[in-house]
């Protein structure tokens, strides 16, 4: 949680640590800056009273701004996901996939990494368009970072709305973002006990990709034991294994995606 990574928005003993000054474009692609302070990592002498406090107005803030969000994307029937992952799960090379296997329907993406474009770079390699939210020390998105990036992207009514969390299975679980899912992509060379390792992330999302499931007979990975431990803390979790590689898989995970966003435009028609 933010109140012990010190990326989050806070006023501790007069003093504002925030994600959001500072901010600036560039790569003339409307890309956004964020959390050019530093981040604590402690507050001496600060009560558990207090940091409740903190927490809960952190949290209350970003409530505020992910409702907008979510308003926003409602009226326009637009679905959006949430893909939260470890570093290096594989989540670029599956939505530069995903580009490409739906083709047919508008779509864009909003990138979160601490620094650099390269990943939005390889995003608007595919045709489509992108934003990079770099977070400076910050951890994760949030919902005030979304809703400033929606503003330099082409949403067509009916579409599909990708936001890439930066690599981190703690803080992004928190942190409602106006998505209509969370889906945790979970590489098969991470170890089967990730999800008990991290149960607020599985227990947070609404799917599991068991992602590069062509490595799994060189890792000895027990895919059975993965889905076990992912039902531990979440049984209602949908799982899904595929490969962003070879391409195996990846018709359950377009046709999860085709047939929430048609429920989706019901939605907003009635």
């Amino acid at each position: 949680m933010c109140t012990v990574c010190g990326c989050g928005t806070q006023k501790v003993e007069g003093h504002d640590h925030s994600h959001h000054h500072g901010h600036h474009h560039r790569h003339g692609h409307g890309d956004l800056d964020f959390g050019q302070g530093p981040a604590g990592t402690e507050v001496p002498g600060m009560s558990q009273k207090r940091l409740i406090e903190i927490e809960t107005g952190i949290l209350d803030r970003n409530d505020r701004h992910a409702a907008a969000n979510r308003s926003f994307l409602a009226r326009r029937g637009i679905f959006a996901v949430n893909l939260v992952s470890s570093p290096g799960s594989g989540k670029t090379s599956l939505l530069c996939r995903t580009i490409g296997a739906l083709g047919d329907l508008p779509l864009a993406v909003i990138e979160g990494d601490q620094q650099t474009a390269n990943d939005a770079e390889r995003i608007r390699a595919t045709g489509a368009p992108a934003v990079q939210v770099n977070t400076g020390k910050g951890c994760h998105l949030d919902g005030h970072m979304v809703g400033h990036a929606m503003e330099h992207l082409p949403m067509a009514p009916g579409g599909l709305l990708f936001i890439e969390n930066v690599g981190n299975l703690v803080c992004p679980a928190a942190f409602d973002l106006g998505e209509d899912a969370k889906v945790a992509i979970l590489s098969v060379t991470e170890g089967e006990d990730k999800p008990l390792k991290y149960p607020d992330m599985f227990t947070a999302a609404r799917l599991a990709i068991l992602n590069k499931t062509d490595l799994a007979p060189y890792c000895d990975a027990d895919l059975e034991l993965y889905e076990a431990n992912l039902r531990r803390v979440n049984p209602d979790i949908g799982i899904l294994r595929l490969s962003a590689r070879t391409g195996e898989g990846m018709e359950g995970w377009t046709g999860w995606l085709r047939a929430r966003l048609a429920a989706k435009q019901l939605m907003a028609a009635e």
